[in-house]
């Protein structure tokens, strides 16, 4: 997202623009806080929420690392590269149609950017969110091996209170 402000800022120039990223929820009753951007599903009592993008999760690994597969199990001839725990790339293997494989192996690491950085270096495959690899993907430093991915149920909405919805700032 942030990749994109430079042409937002193009085109509303009379938008005062201030961007805190927080691993909270905003509390707009406390906060000097107009709208967020809120990744779940959507259903926040008492919030206009607006549907900002759909995700999905897919492997992705450096150019270099691209050269040497042909089909979705030579991901395992490399170190996979883990979010948080084994569980994602579990079913995106069986959904590949890769079975009985050995996910033991490859860093765990505990932020998305941490995984995108190690991939786009060549240190494995990750997966990666659609929103996460984007910028990475279209500059050419990361690359989808295969069209295989997974639709997350969980993705991003422009929130706000229902009470200043309407407020013209």
């Amino acid at each position: 997202m942030v990749n994109r402000l430079g042409r937002f800022a193009e085109t509303h120039p009379a938008i005062d623009l201030r961007i805190s990223a927080t691993m909270h929820h905003v509390d707009f009753a406390r906060e000097d806080v107009d709208l967020a951007v809120r990744h779940g599903d959507g259903n926040w009592v008492g919030h206009d929420v607006v549907h900002l993008c759909s995700e999905e999760l897919f492997a992705v690994c450096s150019p270099k690392l691209h050269q040497r597969m042909r089909e979705p199990s030579d991901v395992l001839k490399f170190p996979l590269l883990h979010l948080d725990d084994r569980k994602d790339w579990s079913q995106w293997l069986k959904a590949a149609g890769v079975v009985d494989a050995e996910l033991s192996h490859g860093p765990v690491l505990n932020r998305a950017s941490m995984v995108i950085d190690a991939a786009v270096d060549g240190q494995g495959v990750a997966l990666a969110r659609t929103t996460l690899a984007a910028w990475d993907l279209i500059n050419g430093r990361l690359v989808r091996p295969f069209a295989t991915a997974l639709r997350l149920s969980k993705t991003y909405w422009i929130v706000c209170p229902k009470a200043t919805s309407m407020l013209p700032k």
